[in-house]
């Protein structure tokens, strides 16, 4: 491997090592819901804008994924994205209450 590829993995591994991954909610900062409906599958990304260091960051809360149920897979793509908004936003409830709760 060459300088430059080890440099620029010790850099990735610190970061995981020392950074939180998930940020904890701010429930007085708005919120921002990102969605993705793949091939197989919907996801949702939760994310925040929050001040960290004096300077703004803006980082995930939580995640929430399900697998296509076959009677999804008729589905055009902006039809696949108006599902996953539809089911991020009804399940952000009871699914993501366990992050609030905390």
């Amino acid at each position: 491997m060459t300088v430059d590829r080890v440099k620029a993995f010790e850099s990735l591994r610190q970061s995981f090592i020392t950074a939180s991954l998930l940020l904890m909610p701010e429930f007085k900062l708005p919120f921002k819901l990102y969605i993705d409906a793949l091939g197989d599958g919907l996801g949702a990304a939760l994310h925040q804008v929050q001040i960290i260091n004096r300077k703004p960051v803006e980082g995930p809360i939580c995640f929430i994924s399900r697998q296509i149920k076959p009677t999804d897979a008729r589905y055009g793509a902006s039809q696949m994205d108006s599902l996953c908004l539809v089911w991020a936003l009804e399940n952000s409830i009871t699914s993501w209450k366990d992050v609030f709760l905390r």
